[in-house]
């Protein structure tokens, strides 16, 4: 699988990452099984970054149940800041959360570091209260992590790119979700920042032609409605081909992250990414008709 160098950190990362959320999210659906074999199969096939967070139900458990024992195999990210989704009796992004759910993180993964800690979509007011940034610089310090960055879309990320504080940005980048690609992506490419996009493939929201039941992807359901790219209208497996072949080839992303529950998925996920980047005719028709359509609320979406 190709590999390309993350920005200034160094790190040598798989174009395709794994995503953590579908597994961790609908954890009580996915026998741990079904998970260790997808993830050593990840692995096996030359995937190296393994993205989880820290309120992505049983996400943490599941990585280092699974694939604990090959911890030299992988970069791993995860994420902090969320309070009571991840099980804290704290509010988001109180000082007092982080240590603990930052400890409590590095056990359920089995390893004393991880290579990427992120602030998890917290606010611009939390960002420049300072105190969650502070406490990520004092993870970086101490070694239990090697690189600190941000997740997240909008002004915030911006924010946090200006800030020259962070190695990395996460944010959404998909044929749904475009504002990163203009607003954000080439200043952190300017500062030499790693980037991986998560959301890549829209939540394939257009795949059953129904709305989703799932609320977290209807937004890009109804974006695309308005978007009307011509390829939706081809076969699932050609669609989305297009639109996972859309997010890897956005100049500035180093890793582009896909969730699945099914090896068999993954496995098609790799041969999307070996037929390389979309034409540039067709990724321009892209790109030009989010332009022409995008409303000015269409901001990007966590």
């Amino acid at each position: 699988m190709e590999t390309r160098i993350m920005g200034r950190t160094g790190m040598k990362v798989s174009a395709l990452g794994f995503g953590g959320a579908e597994t961790g999210f609908h954890h009580a659906t996915v026998p741990m099984a079904t998970v260790t074999n997808l993830l050593n199969g990840a692995l096996d096939a030359g995937v190296n970054v393994l993205d989880t967070a820290e309120c992505y139900g049983d996400g943490e458990t599941q990585i280092g149940r699974a694939v604990g024992h090959r911890r030299g195999d992988y970069y791993l990210f995860t994420k902090v800041g969320h309070g009571r989704a991840a099980g804290f009796d704290w509010p988001d992004f109180a000082p007092a959360l982080l240590e603990p759910s930052f400890q409590r993180s590095l056990k359920r993964l089995r390893t004393d570091y991880v290579d990427l800690l992120l602030l998890h979509s917290c606010p611009l007011e939390v960002l420049r209260d300072g105190r969650a940034v502070e406490a990520l610089q004092k993870f970086k310090k101490s070694g239990a992590t090697r690189h600190i960055g941000y997740s997240g879309d909008g002004q915030a990320a911006l924010w946090a790119i200006e800030s020259g504080i962070f190695d990395c940005l996460e944010t959404s980048v998909s044929i749904a979700d475009q504002e990163a690609i203009d607003l954000t992506i080439p200043q952190a490419q300017r500062r030499g920042m790693g980037v991986i996009a998560k959301r890549s493939i829209a939540n394939a929201a257009w795949i059953t032609g129904r709305k989703p039941e799932d609320s977290y992807a209807v937004p890009y359901w109804e974006r695309l409605r308005e978007l009307q790219y011509e390829f939706l209208t081809w076969d699932v497996a050609a669609s989305v081909a297009v639109a996972l072949r859309f997010t890897l080839s956005i100049a500035g992303v180093h890793t582009v992250l896909v969730g699945t529950k099914k090896a068999d998925r993954w496995r098609e996920n790799l041969a999307i990414a070996a037929q390389g980047p979309l034409e540039p005719a067709l990724l321009e028709r892209i790109r030009g008709r989010w332009k022409a359509v995008a409303g000015p609320d269409w901001s990007g979406l966590t």
